[in-house]
């Protein structure tokens, strides 16, 4: 029989965010589809809570090509619109626009730098951000290092992705260890760092 795991408070009582903090959370990311899926569901969350967005995850796979960057990027308004009525996603035209947009920025700057993930992985110098954050109350909604995230992909004309969006991005993606000391994951991601 499994003993009890000791788990960051935030997951708990919800059983789509204990498989998230789980499974996911924190997982350093390499692949750039993976980096350009956080970024829909990160700027599409903003507003909203977390749980709506996992709730909705499977309708943004759907309604984003699998998060198939270079097919999003040739989506038209037509295409848009359409989007505008689908339950099964945040139907903002605003956040579907950055979403669009956001597909064709991504794979700019994957020109430029190889790939999405060599160019955001740069931030922190190729290594994820070990933090011992002793209650959840003292994890910050930014940091410098989000700050001067969000200013460059705005710089390159990224929609939908301030600071507080950017740091909950880099947590998602593994660029950042927020999980508490006490909660069993804490080390078993440390160790997945490169």
């Amino acid at each position: 029989m499994e003993t009890k795991k000791s788990r960051c408070h935030w997951c708990l009582g919800f059983d789509d965010y204990i498989r998230y903090h789980d499974k996911e959370w924190k997982i350093p990311a390499y692949s750039d589809q993976v980096h350009f899926e956080f970024l829909v569901l990160e700027s599409a969350q903003a507003g909203l809570s977390w749980s709506t967005i996992l709730k909705k995850r499977d309708g943004y796979r759907k309604a984003f090509a699998n998060f198939d960057y270079t097919l999003v990027a040739d989506f038209t308004d037509e295409q848009i619109q359409e989007l505008m009525q689908d339950p099964g996603i945040v139907r903002n035209i605003l956040k579907i626009r950055a979403a669009v947009n956001n597909a064709r920025r991504f794979m700019e700057t994957q020109a430029e730098f190889g790939s999405f993930s060599d160019y955001i992985w740069g931030f922190v110098d190729g290594k994820p951000v070990q933090n011992n954050w002793k209650d959840m109350s003292l994890v910050p909604a930014t940091t410098e290092i989000s700050d001067k995230l969000a200013k460059d992909l705005k710089r390159r004309g990224f929609k939908f992705l301030g600071s507080t969006t950017i740091y909950a991005h880099m947590q998602a993606t593994g660029l950042v260890n927020d999980h508490m000391p006490h909660c069993f994951r804490h080390q078993e991601v440390q160790r997945l760092a490169r």
